[in-house]
């Protein structure tokens, strides 16, 4: 060590190059690892990760906007339009954007859709996500005092949305849809697939301006609509069925009802209607236990409408004659068996000795159970399964059952007799008419269908259902033999007030107790009526039960007949009864004939002119049709507006006169009822359909005045006008 003067250590000389040189290698040292680890992130976010982050940057700028299908439309078996859409107008926001306008926006939305305030509130708040929806479905007229534009965050977006053309008609055949547009019961659910089609898409690109645009490197995906369901349900007969069902219910007191019509001779499903109805239109806040079909959905223990089996059994086993005598025991029968006690059958009323057609035509539980006795258990079930129950019909809707029919192993002592008239065994009202069906069409089963064809979007069918043979249950002779006992019904037994006229009507009543909480209770019925008409070429099989009515009899013959009687009169009197149906889409520019509707419900002839694309136009409170314009039978155009005076107030006759109505090949009934609507009398001469009259249509006569008809017996190609 040097030391200077005073011994003080001189400091070691530093070379400045070294210095330097040192900092520069520290500085590359940390750049290199800077550029090392920049380099393995980016390495790690390309490659990596590059797929991940490359979804998140098209997300960012290009987006994926659905291009939703058309639901396929439902008609009728004529072609009227039963369901189709329209397009609706939603309503959504993203929160975050709305941001402090919340308050205005929630108090907007509160007063134009009457919702609470709060409710909106609870949505533009929700800090979690970035959308939300305010409305769905809203009318485009109600969504115009909205005005979206005028908040920022809140879009507008236009939607198809499902329309029933005839509300509460076929409303649980039908079914509806969600608020997606997806089927969730009845038709729109069984062929939900076939309805929905596929929907499209394009992807949108953003600039950086935010505006979007369709991408030229993606190519446009365009919806593919769904395809039209052509029905084998008759408009007019299911809007018939429905209002008369409704009016015998109401008149009954009965808790609910069902209809079912078939064509025999196909199995084709005609109508199919439950009281009460739903409106598909409006399903929100409905009961749900309306919802299902319960002509499909639900059994019941039959009572008599179920001795077609016993009694097909019987003649088709030669086990009776129907001349063959039996002691109806006066009305009380004790049945004893080795174990267990004896069982008491009644009768409704109290006879001695019957016929076997007599038996059937009064409803003697007391002889049928006494055939059964002769006919034995084998062949009972036999033809019960033949008939079909126990095994669901396979018709195209939801939720059937198969019923339930227990096999003879199964049976106690006294199964055999109760079987023969209608209790132990558990059948569905479909089941029950194609049973009927079976008889009406020379004893051979057909297969319920309700789907006719489909098509697609050019009207071209893609599929078509044909009617299907079962099995052939009795035979032709013995399908006639009970045909006339079941004409033999209408004409003198228990179901009378079935009775149609000139129109031969074949059928059978049918009453049930209820089997509730382990009993069978006193006072609450099933009252069922099943016939088909006309009894020697039939056209259609009409079932009609009645839930627990109350009032005016609780009988199948009281309750369920006579409202079998007023939908016959009326398919009778039907456009539909002598046209050949052809289920193909109409065309909305072919000139067709206005149906004749006067004498009808304002309900019915509102449905049968709007199904066949009619406007209408009501004049006068009346619930009854007494006049229309155009005139029955004018050929004009889908479109066209008819006007229906419901009162005297729209006649132009003069006070104390009335116009005298066309009647000319309507049933005498009908025109029976017409002519009283307007307050004149009526003299009949002949029987069947009215070829003339006097004084003639159009005439103006005083109130009271006679008018004469001639009648002719109708053939069975001759039908009257509606």
């Amino acid at each position: 060590m040097v030391r200077g003067p005073g011994n003080i250590p001189t400091p070691p000389t530093v070379n400045p190059t070294t210095e330097v040189f040192t900092r520069m290698l520290v500085l590359k040292i940390a750049l290199l690892l800077f550029f090392a680890v920049v380099s393995m992130r980016l390495v790690h976010i390309q490659v990596i990760d590059g797929t991940r982050y490359q979804e998140i940057a098209k997300r960012q700028y290009e987006a994926e906007v659905i291009l939703p299908a058309e639901r396929g439309n439902i008609y009728d078996r004529n072609g009227k339009i039963l369901a189709s859409n329209t397009t609706y107008v939603s309503f959504g926001a993203d929160p975050k954007a709305v941001g402090n306008n919340a308050g205005i926006v929630a108090e907007r939305f509160a007063r134009v859709f009457g919702e609470a305030k709060s409710s909106y509130l609870a949505k533009l708040t929700n800090a979690k996500r970035r959308f939300v929806w305010l409305e769905r479905r809203v009318k485009p007229e109600t969504a115009k005092r909205v005005k979206a534009e005028e908040f920022e965050g809140v879009i507008q977006v236009n939607e198809p949305k499902r329309v029933y053309h005839y509300e509460t008609v076929a409303g649980q055949l039908l079914g509806f849809t969600n608020v997606d547009n997806v089927g969730l019961s009845g038709i729109e659910l069984q062929f939900d697939q076939q309805l929905s089609g596929h929907n499209g898409y394009v992807i949108m690109q953003r600039d950086g301006l935010g505006h979007r645009s369709p991408s030229v490197d993606y190519p446009r995906v365009d919806p593919v609509n769904g395809n039209n369901l052509v029905l084998t349900i008759d408009l007019e007969y299911q809007s018939i069925a429905e209002s008369e069902l409704r009016k015998g219910i109401e008149r009954n007191k009965a808790e609910s009802g069902l209809v079912v019509m078939l064509e025999p001779s196909t199995g084709s499903v005609l109508a199919m209607a439950n009281y009460p109805g739903i409106d598909p239109n409006n399903i929100e806040g409905a009961d749900e236990s309306l919802f299902k079909n319960r002509a499909i959905t639900d059994m019941f223990e039959p009572g008599s409408v179920f001795k077609v089996v016993a009694a097909s059994a019987a003649i088709e086993n030669s086990q009776v004659k129907l001349n063959q005598k039996f002691f109806a025991e006066n009305g009380i029968y004790t049945v004893k068996f080795a174990k267990g006690p004896p069982r008491i059958i009644n009768d409704t009323h109290p006879y001695g000795m019957l016929t076997f057609q007599e038996a059937i035509e009064h409803s003697s539980n007391i002889v049928v159970a006494k055939v059964s006795d002769l006919i034995g258990a084998e062949l009972l079930y036999k033809m019960a399964r033949n008939y079909g129950f126990g095994i669901s019909t396979g018709v195209e809707l939801p939720g059937e059952v198969n019923g339930e029919l227990k096999k003879p192993n199964q049976w106690s002592g006294a199964t055999l007799n109760s079987m023969a008239i209608g209790y132990e065994v558990g059948v569905t009202p479909l089941q029950i008419a194609a049973a009927y069906a079976a008889v009406a069409n020379n004893g051979v089963l057909m297969k319920p269908f309700i789907v006719k064809q489909e098509l697609n979007q050019h009207d071209e069918v893609i599929a078509e259902t044909y009617p299907q043979q079962i099995r052939k249950v009795i035979t032709k002779q013995t399908a006639h033999l009970l045909t006339n006992i079941f004409e033999g019904v209408v004409d003198r037994g228990t179901g009378v007030s079935a009775r149609q006229g000139n129109i031969a009507v074949a059928g059978k009543t049918g009453t049930s107790r209820k089997f509730i909480g382990g009993k069978y209770e006193i006072g609450n019925y099933t009252a069922s009526f099943v016939g088909f008409l006309p009894a020697d070429d039939p056209k259609v099989v009409c079932l009609v039960m009645l839930d627990h009515p109350r009032e005016g009899g609780y009988t199948g013959g009281l309750a369920s007949a006579p409202i079998f009687g007023a939908i016959a009169e009326k398919i009778v009197a039907s456009n539909s009864w002598s046209q050949k149906s052809e289920p193909i889409v109409m065309s909305s520019k072919r000139p067709i004939a206005v149906p004749d509707v006067a004498g009808l419900d304002v309900e019915v002839a509102t449905s049968m002119l709007a199904g066949s694309g009619f406007e209408v136009q009501q004049f006068g409170e009346g619930n009854v049709v007494l006049r229309q314009s155009p005139s029955p039978g004018t050929q004009t155009l889908p479109g066209t507006s008819v006007k229906l005076s419901t009162s005297e107030t729209a006649s132009s006759a003069p006070k104390g006169f009335a116009v005298v109505p066309d009647v000319r090949r309507m049933s005498i009934r009908r025109a029976i009822n017409r002519l009283t609507l307007e307050e004149l009398d009526v003299s009949v001469s002949g029987s069947g359909v009215v070829i003339a009259q006097m004084p003639a249509p159009g005439q103006q006569v005083k109130i009271g005045a006679r008018v004469s008809l001639r009648c002719e017996a109708r053939s069975l190609g001759l039908v009257a006008l509606n």
